[in-house]
Formats: C-alpha cells, sequence, structure tokens
C-alpha cells in the first residue's frame, strides 16, 4: 500500500505531500488541475520512464518519493535479496530524482537501482490502470499472461517446472543444430589443430634455446676472427723477444726496489704487482681458449638449421618460444575438450528425445491446470460481469495446442457473447469499448482478491459510460479497494460518492506561476464537490441533495 507521496518540482506542482490510506480513494478536480500529474508521478516510482520534461520550468531537478507497506509476496522478498536491498524495517522507501540533464537516479531503501530493477519491483507495488490499458485485452497474445495472472501458488510450482525444463531443451536442441551444422568445419579445425599439436611437440622446443643457439652461432660463423685476436694477444705477451709479460714482471721487480721509500712508490708497486698477476691469469685462460677452439662447420649447419625452425615456428604461433608453448598448451587442450564423433551425435539425439518426452508430459500437466483454472475464471468474470450490467454476458477461454514455447503448447483468446442466442466470438472482434472496460474492471476485481495487489490505481477508468453502469464501476472499484488500495481519478459523481477517502485537486496562480493543490475533503466539503460534479459551474440545492443522496447511498 502507498502510505505518503512527496513531490517537488515536478509539472506544475512545486511541493506536495500526501497521505493515503487503505480502501477507495477518489481525486477529483477540474481538467488540467493536475490529477493525472500525480498520477505519472506514482508511475515513476513503478519504474516509468522519466522526461526532463517533467520538471517544473525554472528549476534544475525534480524529487518524486514514495513510502510503502511492504508487500507479503515471498516473491519479492527473494528479488530484494537477489538485488541486496535491505527490507529490515516494515516499510519501502522508493525515490526518483531527475535533473535537467536527462539524468535519472532510482534508490529503494537508499540504495541505487537500474531503471529495469526498479520495474521488476514496482510490479508489486502499484498497478496502474489508465483509460487505455483496456487495450492489454484487444491483444489475444496477452490473454495467455492474464489466464496465467489467475493462477494461485500451485499452479505456479507447475509452470515454473515447465519452463525450467523448457530451457534444458532448447539449449540442448540448440546444441544438437550447431553440432549438426558445424560437422564439417569443425572436422576440420581438429585436423589443423592436431597438425599445429604434432608440428610443435615434434619440434621439441626449450624455452631460452633460441638465444643460446644464437650465442653459439655467432662464435662458430667468427671462428677465425677469435683464433686471430686470441694468438695476438697470447704472442704479444708471452713472446720471448716483446714478452709483455715479462717486461711487466721486470718493472715489477725493480719497483719493489724502492717501495720502502715512499708511500706512494708502494701503491704504485703494488699497482703494477697485481697487474703482473692478472696479466699471467690471462694468459692462461687465453691458452686454455685457443686449445679449446676447434671449427665445426657441420655444428654451425644444425645451429642455423634449428634456428631456422624455430624462426617458422615463431611466425606461426607467436614471437617468443613461451608463447608458442602456451598456445601448445590451449590447443592440446581443445582437443583432449573435443570428443566429436558420429557417436556423440547420437548421444546427443538420444537425450534430446528424452528432454522431448519429458517437456510434453510436463506441458500437458500445464496444459490440464490452465483449464481448470480457465473454467473457474469463466465462472468468476460472468459472476463480475453481471455486476456490471452485462448480465446476459458469457465468457469462454478458448484454447488451442502449439509446438513448444516457453509458455507452454497453449495458445489462448478470450471469446465472449454479450445477447442472448448469440454464439461466442472473439472478444477483440465484438465487445465495444465499455465492454472492454468492464471485462477489464471485472479481471482487476477479480486478480484483487487473488495476487494480494499492494495498489491500484485507476486513471479514468470510467470514461464514457453513465448512470446505472457507472454506478456498478463504482461498486467495483470499492470492492477491489476492500482487498487492495485503490486510488481513482474520476469526473464521476457516482464513483467520487462510493469512496471512503475524496482528495480534491485544483490549480492556483501564487506569484504569477500556476500550482497545483490538494486537500482532503471533509463531508460537507465532498458534497459541494460532488454536487459541482453533478452540476458543473453553477451548484444548484438540487444537485446539493443529489450529492447528499449519493454519499448516503455509498454509506448503505
Amino acid at each position: 500500500m502507498l502510505q505518503e507521496l512527496t513531490i517537488k518540482n515536478f509539472a506544475i506542482i512545486s511541493s506536495l505531500h500526501l497521505s493515503f490510506t487503505n480502501g477507495m480513494t477518489a481525486l477529483t478536480g477540474e481538467t488540467g488541475a493536475g490529477k493525472s500529474i500525480i498520477i505519472d508521478a506514482v508511475s515513476l516510482l513503478a519504474g516509468a520512464r522519466s522526461s526532463i520534461e517533467y520538471i517544473r520550468q525554472g528549476s534544475d531537478k525534480c524529487l518524486v518519493e514514495g513510502l510503502f507497506d511492504l508487500p507479503e509476496q515471498q516473491a519479492f522478498y527473494l528479488l530484494m535479496e537477489e538485488l541486496g536491498i535491505e527490507v529490515d524495517e516494515a516499510e519501502l522507501i522508493v525515490q526518483r530524482d531527475l535533473n535537467i540533464s536527462g539524468k535519472s537516479i532510482s534508490r529503494v531503501n537508499g540504495r541505487i537501482v537500474t531503471l529495469a530493477n526498479l520495474r521488476r519491483i514496482g510490479q508489486f507495488l502499484v498497478d496502474i490502470q489508465g483509460q487505455n490499458d483496456h487495450q492489454e485485452l484487444m491483444h489475444p497474445e496477452s490473454h495467455l499472461r492474464l489466464l496465467d495472472s489467475f493462477g494461485d501458488t500451485a499452479f505456479q510450482k507447475i509452470k515454473a517446472t515447465y519452463q525450467t525444463a523448457y530451457k534444458s531443451y532448447v539449449s540442448l536442441a540448440n546444441q544438437v543444430k550447431k553440432f549438426k551444422r558445424n560437422e564439417q568445419s569443425f572436422a576440420q579445425r581438429i585436423d589443423m589443430l592436431t597438425f599445429q599439436q604434432e608440428e610443435i611437440s615434434n619440434a621439441g622446443l626449450v624455452i631460452g634455446e633460441e638465444e643460446k643457439l644464437v650465442e653459439e652461432r655467432e662464435k662458430l660463423t667468427n671462428y677465425q676472427k677469435i683464433v686471430d685476436s686470441l694468438s695476438y694477444s697470447y704472442q704479444a705477451m708471452t713472446s720471448e723477444e716483446t714478452s709483455a709479460l715479462d717486461a711487466i714482471g721486470s718493472a715489477s721487480q725493480e719497483l719493489q726496489t724502492i717501495a720502502s721509500l715512499d708511500k706512494e712508490y708502494e701503491t704504485i708497486s703494488d699497482n703494477v704487482h697485481s697487474a703482473y698477476y692478472l696479466l699471467q691469469d690471462a694468459v692462461s685462460e687465453i691458452g686454455r681458449q685457443l686449445d679449446l677452439l676447434e671449427l665445426d662447420e657441420e655444428r654451425l649447419d644444425l645451429v642455423n638449421e634449428r634456428l631456422e625452425l624455430i624462426h617458422q615456428l615463431k611466425r606461426k604461433y607467436g614471437d617468443s618460444i613461451e608463447v608458442i608453448l602456451d598456445y601448445y598448451n590451449q590447443i592440446s587442450q581443445e582437443l583432449l575438450d573435443s570428443d566429436f564423433s558420429g557417436d556423440k551425435l547420437e548421444k546427443l539425439e538420444q537425450e534430446l528425445a528424452t528432454k522431448v518426452a519429458k517437456l510434453q508430459k510436463l506441458a500437458e500437466k500445464l496444459q490440464i491446470a490452465r483449464k481448470k483454472m480457465a473454467k473457474k475464471l469463466e465462472a468468476a468474470i460472468q459472476a463480475e460481469l453481471k455486476g456490471l450490467y452485462m448480465e446476459n454476458a458469457r465468457f469462454e477461454v478458448t484454447f488451442k495446442t502449439i509446438s513448444f514455447e516457453g509458455e507452454g503448447i497453449d495458445e489462448v483468446e478470450f471469446y465472449i457473447t454479450t445477447n442472448p442466442g448469440e454464439p461466442l466470438k472473439p472478444l477483440v472482434k465484438v465487445a465495444s469499448g465499455g465492454e472492454i472496460s468492464r471485462v477489464m474492471l471485472a479481471l482487476k476485481t477479480i486478480f484483487s482478491k487473488t495476487q494480494g495487489l499492494t495498489s491500484i490505481v485507476f486513471d479514468e477508468v470510467d470514461t464514457g459510460v453513465s448512470g446505472r453502469v457507472a454506478q456498478a464501476i463504482a461498486d467495483k472499484i470499492y470492492q477491489i479497494g476492500q482487498n487492495s488500495q485503490a486510488l481513482c481519478i474520476t469526473h464521476l459523481p457516482q464513483v467520487a460518492a462510493k469512496a471512503d477517502h475524496q482528495l480534491f485537486i485544483r490549480k492556483e496562480v501564487i506569484a504569477g506561476r500556476t500550482v497545483t493543490k490538494v486537500e482532503e475533503l471533509a463531508e460537507g466539503e465532498r458534497t459541494k464537490e460532488i454536487a459541482r460534479m453533478l452540476a458543473g459551474t453553477e451548484i444548484t440545492d438540487l444537485s446539493v441533495e443529489h450529492a447528499k443522496e449519493l454519499l448516503q447511498l455509498a454509506k448503505k
């Protein structure tokens, strides 16, 4: 139930705070006073799309906030848990903010939610029926959904079981189709991956080997240069005629004779002495390297071939050995996971046949449940239509069996006849606008008893009717208000008189700006307002008496 509504800078509403109660509340006032604006604000709280046109002229943003009682449906609490919204209190606060840039922010109990999720929440909070919402009945494709709305918890479980099985069936059916469609390309890919796997595997790549091979190739291709350089260096330092090593050794001995005379001489002597022993080590290493050197042209060819193989694999599979080996692991896993074979297709088709058989049984069970429910709905609709002065009407839910779909194997359409002796025909072809409105009202009356709807808003659904039909509509909306909160915008005095509460909406001009004002009418004020609705601009004594009579009859 909607307890409170706060609106700021919305259309011609500067600031408004309304409190609502149980039962039926009528919203009355002159055309253009802002009655529908209030309903637009409530629609925003239920997830309707916003527009910057809603923002009051001269304002940067508008705000709509509603305080609701928590719905009783278990599905609502599951949704709150899914969205991570706390509902510890007994109330729910829904807020919409819209700024001039077009950005809209939705909050539920202080938590920001997407518009799609706000709509999911809103369906538990308020059901808004406008002048054109009866058009839903004019589309046969919506009749199945309306019928299913009549279902109890047991029915919803049957439907949910079918839909779960249907999703599994669709998934497997798509898998079989894809398997057949891609049979050839799949086999070609397996062949390609197998070839690539063997090619990389046969190469026997080792991480780091490319760098070592490049280094080895450099040595092998520069063999003569290395030999010449080492030989020259060795000769320069060990030649009997010009031995650099002997010369440095003699210098070292000579310097040692004066090292004790001065600290600086001692440092020079130590450095030369150290250099002499380092050069001795270098000469030994040069000699060892010369002994090891051997030109191996066959090895050079092998190294070049190996590097060329690595180059070819890098060009195909990646820019390094690490990347190539990663790719090898990926395709090896894909080949391991792929079990393409004729046997696989046969197994999938057998599994699909099993699912089809199971789905058929579930669909038939759902159809039986629907047909039982349809009989109950037919009886309930006809009973409600009698109270709406369509006592000769016969209402029937017709079924047509179709192939599997998400909702089952049923195609449903409502049939009706409003005149005795006339055959049943599709509702969309034979019912007048007033009859369609009354059928929708009958549905809402029934659903308010079975669905536990929190609030139902009727936006001038009584347009185009009068007399006893108007009174019957008033009675039905009042009846709905006994099970759910009913808010009703109306221009009919019969409907306004029937309400438990009446809010009067009017426009005023303050400081050159039009603003909307709302006040709850006491009994005496209600009499005047209903008299105005009866008589128009000039209220007469007769209209006042008629208004009093309407209110007295409503009390009875």
